[in-house]
């Protein structure tokens, strides 16, 4: 027997009609037993220093390229990760154009105002246009977006280039139900100011977006949570390629999760603190690969 669909009509966890957020899966579990079994989780750290947090915030930022370029997700000079700055939140740090991501450093970043001008940073102070162009109007339009991150990943761009949306068939993918966009228009390298804006119109709230011919974008309230989304949205843009090939030979269609069970299943493992939390073991596994050079 099927569990409780969302279209049942049914009383939520909450009282009220729509997906439950009780564990539709779990036989006898409330919401409430649910919640004082999840583990309490650490948080990122906080500062009461703006100054001390701007080079924390950048040595992590550094880490995250370190982490892009492990993973194959450089394309020659073509990819960017931005950090809003503490100190001045009308300006943000990014890669320089042209260094590898795996050998950035945090003294490399360079520090760009809202008019695309380089202000502060390493010694290559080259800035990507189409850095600037999206990515300040996305911290423009989202003021609780601390990181944005973008690059031209093999399997994020294969599947962009479908046009569509993730289904969500796996649990992973639960992450971005209903958080995740579709950006459908391609005019190239985005060197124009309202391009960049309609990419920011089309992200919205979500926590990212598929540039259509492009490639993924993503975005956090944390270095880490921008970082892991990326991480796991070009994981599930794999997954999905290879169950849609499969299921295409088999003659068949993929098994989509109900919206119940990802709305629950969101509940945990896509939220703000989880994509922070999900990224640790990475960020961790990087330093100790580079003994923390790029802190220098």
């Amino acid at each position: 027997m099927p569990p409780p669909s969302a279209t049942n009509g049914h009383a939520n966890g909450n009282g009220t009609n729509g997906p439950s957020t009780a564990a539709p899966l779990e036989v006898g579990l409330s919401e409430t037993k649910a919640k004082v079994q999840m583990p309490k989780f650490p948080g990122p750290p906080t500062f009461e220093d703006k100054y001390e947090e701007r080079e924390y915030l950048k040595g992590r930022l550094a880490a995250a390229f370190r982490i892009f370029g492990k993973l194959g997700f450089d394309e020659g000079v073509a990819g960017h990760i931005t950090l809003r700055d503490p100190v001045d939140p009308t300006t943000f740090w990014v890669n320089p154009f042209g260094v590898s991501f795996s050998l950035i450093k945090r003294s490399d970043l360079i520090q760009v105002d809202h008019d695309g001008k380089v202000i502060a940073g390493g010694p290559v102070r080259l800035l990507n246009s189409a850095a600037f162009m999206i990515h300040s109007a996305i911290h423009q339009a989202r003021p609780d977006v601390l990181c944005a991150a973008h690059s031209h990943s093999i399997y994020g761009r294969t599947f962009c280039a479908l046009g569509k949306k993730l289904d969500i068939t796996t649990q992973d993918a639960c992450s971005f139900y209903d958080q995740h966009a579709l950006y459908t228009a391609f005019n190239g390298i985005v060197l124009v100011e309202q391009e960049g804006k309609d990419i920011a119109a089309a992200l919205g709230d979500k926590k990212a977006a598929l540039l259509q011919n492009h490639g993924l974008l993503t975005v956090g309230q944390t270095i880490e949570a921008a970082v892991f989304w990326f991480m796991s949205m070009e994981k599930c843009c794999h997954s999905q390629l290879l169950a849609d090939a499969a299921a295409g030979g088999r003659g068949i269609e993929t098994q989509k999760i109900n919206d119940e069970d990802a709305a629950y299943t969101y509940k945990t493992i896509g939220t703000p603190m989880a994509g922070w939390f999900s990224a640790k073991p990475t960020f961790d596994l990087i330093h100790n690969e580079t003994n923390g050079d790029y802190l220098d």
